[in-house]
């Protein structure tokens, strides 16, 4: 499907994709977005001798993730004109697996995602780790650490509070804790648990200063509530921090799709999400933690105690 919507309005070209969102590839014209550094979306310019509409490649790329396509590398067609392709996202992806091995075992699709690599959530959660002042926290805890980016990130960007304290990793999933165990062989500071994060008592873990949990606590095998508080009262120190990440975004087809997806319904919807979070922020403010929430493909809660 190719046509040019240099001169239709938004709504005109989201109902093009409306009509043809089955579509394996959609093809437009559209005005170079790299003409102008003041113009906002939708404001008229004139092309050709002709007015148009400028939008900048983010809204075309907004455009694509609402529709589950990828936008492909712009072909200029001429000095003010380039043609943009959008190919439709197989639906292919892990949330769909119920095994716990084959949805994130080593082999699994989800071991080939690098949150790490994801500009949004690295830059997050890099400042989750400075809010929490890493230099005070020598017991560090990860709930659903898998393969152990988030110990990756801490050891390339925090160094020497790395290889001061000392990290606990577990994970349900078996292979994930063994690639996990195969990237920190040579460090002594770093252990990893495959267990069930509902039996956390059998491990006689004691407490730690820090308690990071990315998109772990909403697992279907877990009661979220219960869970919490009991990562709370147990195994958090009176003057520790939390982060946790709460998903609100999905991978298909190696892309980052934005908003959280439950059954039932054919749209991101986010009622869950936001129970989720907020009961564990209330929770943590009655026990005197100051409390942020930041993020974007992760809604990442940060809680350091204030008492």
């Amino acid at each position: 499907m190719n046509c040019d919507v240099t001169e239709i309005s938004m709504y005109d070209i989201y109902k093009v994709f409306q009509k043809n969102k089955d579509c394996k590839e959609i093809i437009f014209k559209v005005v170079n977005p790299d003409l102008f550094d003041d113009k906002y979306s939708g404001e008229s310019v004139l092309i050709n001798n002709k007015n148009c509409f400028y939008r900048p490649y983010k809204a075309w790329i907004d455009l694509a993730e609402k529709f589950f396509y990828k936008l492909m590398t712009p072909k200029f067609l001429d000095e003010k004109t380039v043609q943009l392709t959008f190919k439709k996202l197989e639906n292919n992806s892990f949330h769909k697996i119920d095994n716990i091995e084959e949805k994130y075992g080593k082999d699994s699709l989800f071991s080939r995602i690098n949150k790490n690599e994801e500009p949004e959530i690295l830059i997050t959660y890099l400042k989750a780790l400075q809010n929490v002042t890493l230099s005070k926290r020598k017991r560090v805890l990860n709930l659903g650490v898998n393969k152990a980016e988030e110990f990756e990130l801490i050891k390339k960007a925090f160094e020497k509070e790395f290889f001061e304290g000392e990290f606990i990793g577990i994970d349900y999933c078996k292979t994930a804790i063994n690639e996990a165990k195969n990237r920190f062989l040579e460090y002594k500071n770093i252990k990893f648990f495959s267990h069930d994060i509902n039996n956390l008592d059998e491990l006689n873990l004691g407490k730690f200063d820090l308690i990071i949990s990315i998109g772990t606590l909403q697992s279907s095998n877990l009661s979220l509530n219960k869970t919490f508080m009991n990562i709370v009262q147990n195994y958090l120190e009176k003057d520790g921090a939390l982060i946790l990440g709460f998903p609100n975004s999905r991978w298909i087809n190696g892309e980052v799709i934005y908003g959280a997806k439950v059954p039932n319904y054919n749209f991101s919807e986010m009622s869950l999400l936001y129970k989720d979070v907020v009961f564990c922020k209330k929770y943590l403010q009655q026990k005197k933690f100051r409390v942020t929430l930041t993020g974007k493909y992760y809604t990442f809660l940060t809680a350091t105690s204030i008492r």
